[in-house]
């Protein structure tokens, strides 16, 4: 595969964002790369033809390029998934006791790790150097969920690691302990507890209330029979404290507005914002595709420095731009080739799934990454590419491309339904059954399938109910 084939291949896996960060990267480093800027058209002269229109027309189509350059079978598929992974970092709790400590404005959206945070705030705190250098030990064997699974010995080891036995300064058991509940009031509340226990009690310390003997009863209920309640053996617990039913529920439901997990309330990674690459919209009763053209600039060699380039000359300066040219003009025909797949895969799936914009998951189509290759003749790990974190906007949302691939579940009568479409009507069924009389299993999986089946048929609101 040349340099170029690869770059053409990489920039149909990129997202939108990805792209956008990839043309800025080429324009700082490729001089002849510049963005369009519009121009006044002038009716008495007819308009030489652009850079970019040359390049046009030398360009051939995305089938062209797919079936002449592309081979059939990558060195590269069996390790492109892998090359580009999403992770998305814990989502905070909703429901937390209110408690004082330090604030932090727009949390969701700080990138800072749970280490950097607390040592933000130790910096703010006063400590002396040994204390300082204690605290820093244990933040840095704190857990992502906010536990401190280092013994108080293994860090006692640390700090005492190349100092004499017998030296009178060593760092005691007791200084440690006593950092580290300073630490555990740090925000959030109970980071650095070392078992489920002690965070909620370090929690419940800070738990703003009048009532003095419903806190004894919590914290007695937390230190001496946590392992009963998360057995729900309630009946044992009111036995033991003398409670009533009232006040048992009373107390589970405050335990329950504590976090078990504080780490998880600081947010790792930045908001990921969705933007979508096709528009798809319903105009005199037929689906019409465009691409966004907010997701990247529109792209020209720079006529400038092309002009500068004298074919006969062999320096330096003219050899570094005939390369920046060729390199130009192959960023390109790559962008080019990418916008005219993404639309042509785009057109063939909603091509497919009509009905599943005009009426809904209901109506979703049995669909693989075969069929739209057979369609657009491409290769499957084109078609993979290409509908990878890319999304559509449509009237009934945003989705990615790889949601309108459906799995094929086969029926007794010979017949083929979607996954999803099974799956969205077994939940309208569920949620509108009686209560009180359930569907059987064997009822909905019949009711299901048929009702997948005849909405490939006929508009969903025309099926007869069951």
């Amino acid at each position: 595969m040349t340099p170029q084939l690869q770059q053409a291949i990489r920039l149909l896996q990129l997202s939108s964002l990805e792209l956008q960060a990839e043309i800025q990267e080429v324009m700082e480093t490729n001089p002849l790369l510049e963005v369009e800027e519009d121009f006044e058209f002038n009716d008495n002269a007819a308009p030489d033809k652009t850079e970019e229109q040359q390049i046009a027309a030398e360009t051939p189509d995305a089938s062209q390029i797919e079936n002449a350059d592309i081979p059939n079978e990558l060195p590269t598929d069996s390790e492109w998934e892998d090359t580009f992974e999403q992770s998305t970092g814990p989502a905070a709790p909703s429901n937390q006791i209110s408690t004082p400590g330090i604030e932090r404005d727009n949390e969701d959206s700080s990138s800072d790790s749970l280490q950097e945070h607390l040592l933000w705030q130790l910096r703010l705190t006063p400590f002396s150097d040994t204390e300082r250098a204690i605290a820093a030990i244990i933040i840095d064997s704190i857990e992502d969920d906010g536990y401190l699974k280092t013994t108080l010995e293994d860090i006692q080891q640390s700090l005492d690691l190349g100092l004499d036995e017998n030296d009178p300064d060593n760092i005691e058991l007791d200084e440690i302990e006593a950092v580290l509940h300073r630490i555990q009031h740090f925000d959030p509340v109970g980071v650095a507890a070392r078992d489920l226990r002690e965070c909620l009690l370090i929690q419940l310390k800070q738990y703003q209330s009048n009532d003095l003997a419903n806190v004894e009863l919590l914290t007695t209920l937390i230190e001496e029979h946590l392992d009963t309640l998360a057995k729900r053996d309630y009946a044992q617990i009111k036995r033991t404290l003398k409670i009533s039913e009232e006040q048992l529920t009373d107390l589970v439901r405050t335990i329950q507005l504590l976090n078990p997990r504080p780490g998880s309330q600081i947010q790792v990674e930045n908001t990921e914002y969705i933007v979508p690459d096709v528009y798809t919209q319903k105009i005199h009763g037929r689906w019409q595709l465009s691409l966004n053209p907010d997701n990247a600039p529109r792209l020209q060699v720079a006529d400038h420095y092309a002009q500068m380039i004298k074919r006969a000359d062999n320096s330096a300066d003219n050899v570094y731009l005939k390369n920046n040219l060729q390199e130009a003009r192959w960023f390109l025909k790559s962008l080019q080739s990418r916008n005219e797949t993404l639309l042509k895969v785009s057109t063939a799936i909603v091509e497919r799934q009509r009905e599943f914009l005009d009426h809904g998951d209901e109506s979703m189509r049995p669909l693989v990454l075969h069929d739209i290759a057979e369609e657009v003749e491409m290769h499957e790990s084109t078609i993979s590419r290409v509908t990878t974190r890319k999304y559509i906007h449509t009237p009934r949302g945003i989705f990615e491309l790889k949601y309108f691939f459906s799995s094929h579940v086969s029926t007794d009568s010979g017949g083929e339904c979607s996954a999803t479409a099974i799956r969205a009507i077994i939940k309208k069924l569920v949620i509108a059954e009686n209560p009180r009389k359930p569907l059987s299993d064997s009822k909905i999986a019949d009711i299901s399938v048929t009702k997948a089946l005849m909405s490939h048929a006929e508009p969903l609101q025309n099926i007869v109910k069951h």
